[in-house]
């Protein structure tokens, strides 16, 4: 019989918060107050999809380790190059770089982490900077125990150091931790570094008409519609 995790390490851009509805109006935002034109959805999408490609470089030693911060402003410097825009006061374009701390929530995320956190601590376990995570925890109201990043392992998900390394703070055992996320890739990460698993679908994290990734049946411990419903499921899980 499945056993009730101890605590929950919760994936954040795209499981938690709403990063690309965030950004597109963080960026027409930014385009309307500089008289700048651009497909901002495309923009952000372009930002977000530069994320692996940098993390990859510091693993392979091309770049020194690195904060999300640092390497998302790598990438928006590439990405406004690329577009003509050189003539963006540094102060602003490093509040543009920022945009990534005010993430929304999903409408069911503070009510569901809230629920959650009655039955086990409750984590980030996110890629992003303890200073973006916290900066953003507190903009949207997100009730975390504790803020967890990669960035105090120095080693970025999926590598099997971020998620021992969270058990590890936690006291607890890879087993009795969960990571929860809308990412199979991560979630199959965790599996294989002992954790148990959760996946909750975003349909819309990347915008509407997109498929969703696929997810075998029976691949993860566990499968909810939102957070509200996960945390149904783990109060059922004998303690």
């Amino acid at each position: 019989m499945m056993r009730r995790p101890r605590a929950l390490a919760f994936d954040v851009f795209g499981t938690v918060v709403d990063w690309r509805t965030s950004v597109i109006r963080e960026l027409t935002s930014f385009g309307e107050s500089h008289g700048l034109e651009q497909d901002w959805a495309q923009f952000a999408d372009d930002w977000r999809a530069g994320y692996p490609t940098a993390m990859d470089r510091v693993r392979t030693g091309d770049l020194p380790w690195l904060k999300i911060d640092a390497l998302h402003r790598l990438i928006l410097d590439d990405l406004l190059e690329r577009a003509g825009v050189d003539s963006i006061p540094e102060p602003e374009v490093d509040e543009l770089n920022r945009a990534w701390h005010r993430l929304d929530p999903w409408p069911d995320s503070v009510a569901g982490l809230t629920l959650l956190k009655r039955s086990a601590t409750i984590t980030t376990l996110s890629n992003g900077n303890v200073s973006l995570l916290t900066n953003m925890a507190k903009r949207a109201g997100l009730p975390w125990d504790c803020v967890i990043s990669a960035e105090l392992f120095h080693h970025y998900k999926p590598d099997p150091e971020a998620y021992l390394g969270c058990a590890d703070l936690l006291d607890v055992a890879p087993s009795e931790l969960a990571l929860v996320a809308a990412h199979p890739s991560d979630l199959r990460a965790a599996r294989d570094a002992g954790l148990m698993t959760a996946y909750v679908a975003r349909p819309l994290e990347r915008g509407p008409g997109r498929r969703p990734p696929k997810v075998q049946d029976g691949e993860f411990d566990l499968v909810a519609d939102d957070f509200v419903d996960l945390a149904r499921q783990v109060d059922a899980l004998s303690p």
